[in-house]
């Protein structure tokens, strides 16, 4: 058998790209064990039949084993596996509860500690005749239902594992090399399930929180281990959530939908099924031992935007008391996100029949799940229907008809990063690219930001960057995600509403400070990847676990030996840096947000 050392480095160099597209792509044991064989099989070969063969001849050689790679690449994609509830092998089941559909078993933490209970049906599935209907209440079963695993992601569109990987490395810094994550999670249309997380044993009378999961109204699932209820379940609360339907499932609009609709309604079923998941934490909870009239309702993201939206819906008066909001509201007059007209909602809805080629509802919904959720139009956006949200969430807030007692919000500082890395940013076009959001007041928005680069630690490889592109995140994390909780402060102030601001500002080797950055220090889950965090994060989430756990007991998230966070009323309008310090400051969009106000008036 003849190789060069040149060959020998060439296969090397191979063997290694190769295993890290399996690596990447999460593919299963035994195409790993197949890739080893084939490459064995190519280095004999082509030490020995090749070897003296022509150019051509190893070429072709080559080729037909990358082709069998690619073979072995799919037929080893990563299967399709339910979540387990926790990271347990054969965890200990709880007792058995009783709701009002039936009996419930679930499993218990490692500790013992928390009892968890996963993917409980709070609404039929809506499939068939029920797609783009309002959501109806569970049917009974009979038996025990064991709860040990999450049920699936509502219907989205899947990245491919090679990208989701990408992202861990380059963007979320959680990736890791183990065999154990050789599987993807379900998806289906036939999602609208809950979990709950309890004190172990018999406990009542508990606090409840429930969480609005966030991702644009198009993405995400209810059991990310950025926000897993364990640890905030520790702290005597109950923790609920739940998927919802998404995109053209959740939030497609249509005039034939409204005209069938007993209600009057379309374009608001991810918000409809999130109501329907607060009537069944009202009817069941106590089975869990909370307290169905001390509800907190929390949201993240787009899910913040819904906990808005739930405050102003007519529909959900009387369901949870307090809310919490991070990065994200719909208290602008004209919002910039997760909010539209009705017109343009039914517009889109013209368009995605059109795309399908359906002549009725009837043909649309035999449109499989798998290809409806393709389609080219993105429906991220809740809509005033009449019926859930009857007008502009601002107008109900100044008519003093919203339903939250207490207000817990903020915002971090690099926001807008991650949304604004196809933007490049200089000097010479600063202004222009800040006038869709800042209309005539764009030129004092770059003057009061005035142009630089983004931080070093804050540049992203894809970003296309620019000599402004620092100042310009900042001014778009203010429009998109900050103005929304100043607004939303304002509009709470005549009512005598506490509201609790504040500001994330701590870097760390994971999220750092980017959109979502904050989550694992409020639900206390820094150890899901703990090589990102430092003993100064986990002092951190401790403190911030604790305004959390506070608040939803109590309205007010100060308690023995924190620092004093003061209200909006009393502070002035300075929120609470969370960060290397805790401390009150000034709001630092504060002239942001009123350019903000000025261009927003000019609107109406």
């Amino acid at each position: 058998m003849k190789t060069s050392i040149g060959f020998i480095l060439f296969f090397a160099l191979t063997a290694v790209l190769l295993a890290a597209v399996l690596e990447l792509g999460r593919n299963t044991l035994w195409g790993w064990g197949l890739f080893v064989l084939g490459l064995a099989a190519y280095f004999i070969l082509r030490g020995t039949v090749l070897a003296e063969r022509s150019f051509l001849w190893r070429l072709l050689g080559f080729a037909g084993f990358l082709l069998v790679f690619f073979a072995v690449f799919k037929l080893s994609a990563p299967p399709v596996r339910a979540v387990p509830a926790v990271r347990v092998k054969n965890p200990k089941p709880t007792g058995v509860i009783t709701v009002e559909q039936g009996k419930l078993q679930g499993v218990c933490s490692a500790d013992g500690s928390v009892e968890v209970f996963a993917g409980i049906p709070y609404a039929k599935p809506p499939v068939g005749e029920l797609r783009w209907k309002e959501p109806q209440p569970p049917e009974p079963w009979e038996g025990v239902r064991v709860c040990d695993t999450f049920a699936p992601m509502s219907m989205q569109t899947r990245n491919s594992p090679i990208f989701d990987s990408l992202s861990e490395i380059a963007v979320y810094h959680t990736f890791r090399i183990t065999p154990d994550d050789n599987w993807i999670a379900p998806m289906s249309e036939d999602s609208l399930y809950l979990n709950v997380w309890k004190p172990a044993g018999e406990v009542s009378g508990l606090p409840v929180l429930v969480y609005v999961h966030g991702g644009s109204l198009t993405s995400g699932q209810a059991w990310y281990d950025q926000y897993n209820g364990e640890a905030i379940a520790r702290e005597g609360v109950v923790v609920v959530n739940f998927a919802y339907r998404l995109n053209v499932f959740g939030f497609y609009a249509n005039e034939a939908l409204a005209a069938e609709s007993p209600n009057g309604t379309t374009g608001n079923y991810g918000l409809l099924d999130q109501i329907q998941a607060l009537k069944w934490v009202q009817q069941n909870i106590s089975a869990f031992g909370g307290d169905p009239n001390q509800v907190t309702l929390a949201g993240e993201s787009a899910g913040a935007s819904c906990v808005n939206a739930l405050c102003v819906s007519p529909l959900s008066k009387g369901l949870f008391q307090r809310a919490i909001a991070e990065s994200s509201g719909v208290t602008a007059k004209v919002p910039y996100h997760t909010f539209r007209t009705l017109e343009s909602a039914l517009k889109m809805g013209r368009d995605i029949q059109a795309e399908f080629q359906a002549a009725d509802l009837a043909a649309l919904r035999a449109v499989p799940a798998e290809d409806l959720v393709r389609t080219k139009f993105t429906n991220s956006a809740m809509t005033v229907d009449g019926w859930a949200i009857t007008e502009q969430p601002y107008l109900t807030y100044e008519k003093g008809e919203n339903h939250e007692t207490a207000l817990l919000q903020g915002y971090n500082v690099h926001e807008a990063d991650l949304f604004a890395m196809t933007a490049r940013v200089n000097a010479e076009n600063y202004v222009e690219q800040l006038r869709p959001l800042y209309g005539s007041c764009a030129q004092r928005a770059a003057e009061l930001v005035p142009s630089r680069e983004q931080e070093p630690f804050y540049k992203c490889v894809i970003d296309r960057g620019g000599s402004a592109k620092g100042a310009y995140d900042e001014a778009v994390s203010a429009a998109w995600f900050s103005y929304s909780h100043y607004r939303w402060a304002r509009l709470l102030a005549p009512q005598g509403v506490p509201v609790y601001t504040y500001y994330f500002t701590k870097d760390n080797r994971g999220m750092g400070c980017h959109h979502a950055g904050e989550l694992p220090y409020f639900y206390g889950c820094l150890d899901a990847h703990p090589q990102n965090y430092d003993e100064t994060d986990r002092a951190l989430s401790a403190q911030m676990l604790q305004y959390y756990v506070n608040f939803i007991k109590t309205g007010d998230p100060n308690g023995s030996g924190l620092p004093e966070w003061q209200t909006d009323a009393a502070s002035g309008g300075k929120v609470l840096e969370l960060g290397a310090q805790v401390r009150m400051i000034e709001d630092p969009h504060l002239g942001l947000h009123e350019l903000l106000d000025q261009y927003q008036d000019g609107l109406e």
